[in-house]
């Protein structure tokens, strides 16, 4: 497995946080690892103070890139200023998006991507929100035929959304890998109660990420399997 995209059961519940730890994770243990955001809305100006804590900005600064005009483009191709769905983003911009056009870049990063290197995509919004006038991020997912793993929240409600977008997945046959509940501010239970909810009927491994927590190094391993050592040649 050499790439994963980082689906999102809702809007604003942590798969940023959920990339970025992640990718942390991925580089600690010496493994390379592209994180990409292609489609960003409410990403201002790179130089602009508010960028750091853009998604962008966020991926960046785990992958321990400094914020250039090349950084930037390589990681977000697509980056709109305002928080809207990335339809109605790019419309206020007098600009347009084509899903072929987002799913061929995609394909050429994992496709260029050094050997050995680990490649995350982060989607946009929920499984469902709008990314053209017509296709949604479950049209992403289902072109680029990768392995899920689904963001949820803690917050109240979080458990029948992860489980609604669960759903969705497996009736249109997309792998899911695994379910990372990102804890929210302010939900009335602890992420723990939620993931073992969420884990009873979901069907896949749930794993668990507290606000400002390492990235659970199981989650790493099921995401990107390390490679067992190669026996010595003794043909010779």
């Amino acid at each position: 497995m050499r790439a994963l995209f980082v689906a999102g059961a809702g809007t604003e519940i942590g798969k940023t946080y959920v990339t970025a730890a992640l990718t942390r994770r991925l580089r600690a243990a010496g493994r390379p690892v592209r994180a990409l955001k292609p489609l960003a809305s409410g990403v201002p100006p790179h130089d602009h103070p508010d960028f750091a804590d853009s998604d962008t900005g966020r991926l960046l600064a785990a992958q321990g890139l400094a914020v250039t005009d090349g950084a930037v483009a390589a990681c977000s191709p697509w980056r709109f200023e305002a928080p809207l769905a990335p339809d109605l983003a790019a419309a206020r911009e007098g600009r347009s998006l084509a899903m072929a056009d987002l799913v061929a870049w995609c394909e050429a990063r994992i496709a260029s991507a050094e050997p050995g290197t680990h490649v995350l995509i982060e989607g946009v919004g929920g499984l469902m929100s709008p990314i053209t006038a017509g296709e949604t991020g479950l049209d992403w997912v289902k072109a680029l035929h990768l392995p899920v793993l689904l963001v949820s929240g803690s917050y109240l409600g979080a458990i029948s959304h992860a489980l609604t977008a669960v759903e969705t997945l497996r009736a249109h046959a997309c792998p899911l890998l695994a379910v990372a509940v990102s804890e929210s501010a302010g939900a009335p239970v602890p992420p723990e109660t939620v993931a073992e909810a969420i884990g009873r009927r979901a069907g896949a491994p749930v794993f668990c990420l507290h606000r400002g927590a390492d990235c659970p190094e199981a989650l790493a391993a099921l995401a990107f399997p390390a490679e067992p050592p190669r026996s010595p040649d003794t043909s010779a």
